[in-house]
């Protein structure tokens, strides 16, 4: 009984100590807003309350805001929560750019006001003053386009006074994409930023909780399709630049120079490129100063217009060993790193010695970039590296544009300040094909040497060294055909000839065997034998990449002759580069008619008229001659779409475009303009007579009901008609003379309805 008291004793003696030796969670948003990263990095419990200022369902960001502090929480998907809700949050802290929250909880306590947004001038936003906060800024909107990062939103990319910065919206609308695009704003969202693989600031994004957090101040003066296109050699006539930059200083040891370049300076933990254009060569692992601008280009933060200062003090750094998995994180870009690994190729091209290494089963690339602007540089030979020997690379990580740590590994490359970055550790395995082609002609020699025998044998390794020369010869002219017949795929070359040449190439496969192709629902192409008696035929479906049958290619053998194993392999990569050759001409085919027509109607788009009428005025200034236009806009059919539905409303504007192209001669053109208006154009017309005869045709198709899903449905249409050169000379000219007068006619005719109404009554 006496041990079991004490047992209970010492348990509740341990439970008391490990109660008073866990943190107290922090209660307040302002006392999280004044950790440091380094406290941060303790994760220390949480249990605050907050204002949601943003947070989207299908994402993880959420920004909590408590009077003027704020900061970023790591939250769970699908919390059913919105901006201006008041929440509990229980987490954890951790260090990034500033402390935030993870592994957290959210509890809903109650609906809010959201706090009054800060308005926001550039310089408080890239100095991170109001990081996490809800600002107001003001902008002109430079771009804006649809983008999927796990859900729908509108990303803008915006100049402030000051400088630029992205917004990135929940929702979309692409309507409002064409307003917004050189309008000025105002957007109201929660701060957030851009960082490259080292947690470092690059930019400055806002999260912009819906679309109502976008108002329009002031529309651009001219619509984007108004603008006149400018030649693409001149478009720096439009080019202006106000650059307010300060220049600022930073220290640090040289780890790369490349003269008229760059410079990389390392302080520690850091790293930074530096852009300049000096020629001087600088001694690496000496301290140095740099001047100019800072930038963030391709991700990561550099200095550029530079001008660098070496004190000549050595102050070397040693570089720091690294695996291929630490290289991919990104965390040492532009370090002075080193890292081992295989050569598996070396190539001197005209700007660098490139060295193509495998690390952890993964390949990447260690370059010298040739510092050939250098009076008086003498390019010395590449450094003979053994293919397969193991190395130890020293250089600098270069991390390029579009790697992002915090979606997956990052792409980089290793640069090498000089040839002696290479450090040979260990040779080639001796089980290496040099090694071994030196072992088997050693023993020729040697067999050679005992006489008749020797000489019988190296006759024979010659006929074997011609078959093979043969065979490299024949494998190289297939492989010349293979890129040939690519290359025409991509190209502009009829199918029926790409698909020849296929054939052809697998006949030279399978020495000189009748091939041919068979495209499902039309044509044999090839060398078709007349005759299947005594053959054998081999086949290969041709199969999409959606599994439709495109066709089939065929083999003819002497039936005599055994089957041999590569003829199934050559009919498969016959069968391959035919459904590669099909399949890109459909498909471009199908881009070209999408891009000239209505995909409702099936007749021509906007942009297929306007090319044709650019095409007709050139010729008619050429020949002296007319040509008209027809503007048609259907009458009422809002009320058709309104009383029977958007897919009553679709059948009809098709069984309208029908009726109108039957009314056309064979070489007018009918086309949707968009909604319910439409337009014909008549290249060669004798006189406006001829023209407002083919109007009257095109307006009488609608006297007789259109059946269209059960219903008869009674349309009419106004149309105006513009000649060429009476009432326009130019494209815009014709359509806007043409809709005026379809205007005309639908105003005259509406006045003389109410006419007739009047009088009835």
């Amino acid at each position: 009984m006496k041990k079991t008291a004490a047992a209970i004793v010492f348990l509740l003696g341990w439970a008391a100590v490990a109660w008073a030796a866990a943190p107290a969670p922090i209660t307040s948003l302002r006392a999280l807003h004044a950790l440091t990263n380094a406290e941060a990095a303790k994760t220390l419990p949480v249990a605050f309350e907050g204002i949601v200022t943003y947070y989207s369902p299908l994402d993880i960001d959420l920004f909590v805001q408590d009077g003027d502090s704020a900061i970023y929480v790591e939250a769970p998907r699908g919390v059913k929560i919105k901006p201006g809700d008041r929440v509990l949050i229980r987490g954890k802290t951790r260090a990034s750019f500033r402390p935030e929250i993870f592994d957290a909880s959210v509890t809903f306590l109650r609906h809010d006001k959201l706090p009054a947004p800060v308005r926001a001038a550039y310089p408080q936003l890239i100095r991170s003053e109001l990081d996490c906060r809800r600002v107001v800024v003001r902008a002109q909107v430079r771009s804006a386009n649809i983008v999927h990062f796990g859900t729908t939103t509108t990303y803008l990319e915006l100049l402030m006074d000051g400088g630029y910065i992205d917004a990135n919206v929940v929702g979309s609308d692409s309507a409002i994409l064409k307003q917004l695009l050189d309008a000025e704003v105002e957007i109201t969202g929660a701060v957030a930023g851009k960082f490259d693989s080292k947690s470092q600031l690059t930019g400055i994004l806002l999260e912009v909780p819906n679309l109502a957090g976008i108002e329009i101040l002031k529309h651009p003066a001219n619509s984007i399709a108004s603008l006149p296109v400018t030649p693409m050699d001149e478009i720096l006539k439009g080019y202006s630049a106000f650059d307010r930059s300060q220049r600022v200083r930073v220290h640090g040891v040289i780890t790369y120079n490349q003269p008229a370049s760059a410079v990389v300076l390392q302080d520690g933990a850091k790293s930074l490129w530096v852009s300049t254009l000096d020629e001087n060569r600088m001694r690496i692992g000496d301290l140095a100063d740099a001047t100019g601008f800072p930038d963030a280009r391709d991700g990561s933060l550099v200095l550029t217009h530079a001008e660098v200062e070496d004190s000549s003090v050595a102050t070397p750094i040693a570089p720091r060993p690294v695996t291929w998995n630490e290289l991919t994180s990104g965390i040492d870009a532009f370090d002075l790193i080193s890292v081992e690994g295989q050569v598996v190729t070396a190539v001197r091209q005209a700007d660098r010695d490139e060295y193509v290494m495998v690390a952890d089963g993964h390949l990447f690339s260690a370059i010298f970039r040739h510092p050939d602007n250098l009076p008086g540089f003498q390019l010395q030979p590449m450094q003979p590296v053994a293919q397969g020997a193991k190395v130890r690379i020293t250089g600098v990580s270069m991390v390029y544009y579009g790697s992002d740590p915090f979606v997956g590994p990052v792409a980089f490359d290793i640069l090498l300040r000089s040839p002696d970055d290479i450090q040979v550790i260990a040779g080639p395995s001796v089980l290496s094909v040099p090694n071994l082609v030196f072992t088997v002609v050693f023993l020729l020699l040697v067999v050679g040497a005992v006489g008749v025998r020797g000489w019988t044998l190296e006759h024979k390794v010659r006929r074997q060294t011609v078959a093979i020369a043969a065979r490299t010869e024949f494998e190289a002219k297939l492989e010349r055909r293979r890129s040939r017949i690519l290359e025409d795929i991509n190209g502009s070359k009829p199918l029926a000839e790409i698909l020849e040449e296929i054939a052809a190439m697998a006949s030279l496969t399978l020495d000189g065997a009748p091939c041919w192709c068979e495209v499902a629902d039309g044509a044999r192409l090839g060398n078709h034998p007349a005759g299947n008696d005594g053959l054998r035929i081999g086949k290969e479906e041709i199969t999409g990449r959606s599994g439709a049958a495109l066709g089939a290619f065929f083999a003819a053998f002497d039936a005599q002759k055994q089957a041999r194993a590569d003829e199934t392999e050559a009919l498969a990569v016959a069968a391959r580069l035919a459904t590669l050759a099909i399949e890109t001409r459909r498909l471009y085919a199908d881009l070209v008619r999408r891009s000239e027509f209505d995909l409702l109607t099936d007749v021509h788009n906007r942009f297929s008229l306007d090319r044709q009428l650019e095409a007709c005025i050139g010729v008619a200034r050429e020949t002296a001659t007319n040509f008209a236009l027809i503007y048609v806009d259907l009458d009422q059919f809002k009320q058709v779409n309104d009383h029977f539905g958007h897919r009553v409303g679709d059948l009809y504007l098709q069984e309208v475009a029908v009726r109108m192209k039957h009314q056309l001669r064979g070489g007018d053109m009918l086309a949707r303009l968009g909604g319910d208006e439409f337009a014909a154009l008549l290249p060669m017309i004798a006189s406006r007579a001829q023209a407002e005869e083919i109007a009257l045709r095109l307006e009488r198709s609608f006297d007789e009901p259109f059946p269209v899903n059960g219903y008869a449905l009674l349309g009419s249409a106004s149309v105006g008609v513009a000649l060429y050169p009476e009432d326009g000379t130019t494209r815009d000219s014709l359509l806007s003379a043409a809709d005026a007068a379809m205007y005309v006619t639908k105003n005259t005719r509406e006045k003389i309805a109410e006419e007739l109404d009047r009088l009835r009554e």
